[in-house]
């Protein structure tokens, strides 16, 4: 029953751009000790199972990482994922879709979680 309302929710979510997603609140605002090329490719290899390929753009002295969704391909990102350079580290902000929806997929923020010190 829970993935029933989880999909029903999906579908009429509707599409959220980028632009959408850096006005909502970040779901994980941290700080680590990689660079923000050792974070980026740490959380693309996490994610290379369960979703297509992310996106990369480069910004100033850090990277963006734009999330495709699970289900549904061409529907918006999943995610967002600010990567800037700080000090000998990177600070690291997570905008997901969804953010307050209980139910939503978790592999997004386990990566992002798993990368700030781990491999």
């Amino acid at each position: 029953m829970k993935w029933v309302v989880a999909a029903v929710s999906l579908t009429l979510g509707g599409c959220v751009s980028v632009s959408e997603l850096e006005q909502s609140h970040a779901t994980l605002d941290v700080i680590s000790g990689k660079s923000p090329r050792e974070y980026a490719d740490c959380v693309k290899r996490k994610l290379a199972d369960s979703r297509d390929p992310l996106q990369e753009e480069a910004r100033g002295d850090g990277l963006r990482l734009i999330v495709p969704q699970k289900l549904s391909s061409g529907a918006g990102p999943a995610a967002l994922l600010d990567i800037d350079k700080r000090g000998g580290g990177s600070s690291i902000k997570v905008y997901e879709r969804l953010n307050n929806f209980p139910l939503r997929l978790g592999d997004v923020r386990t990566s992002a979680t798993q990368c700030i010190s781990g491999s």
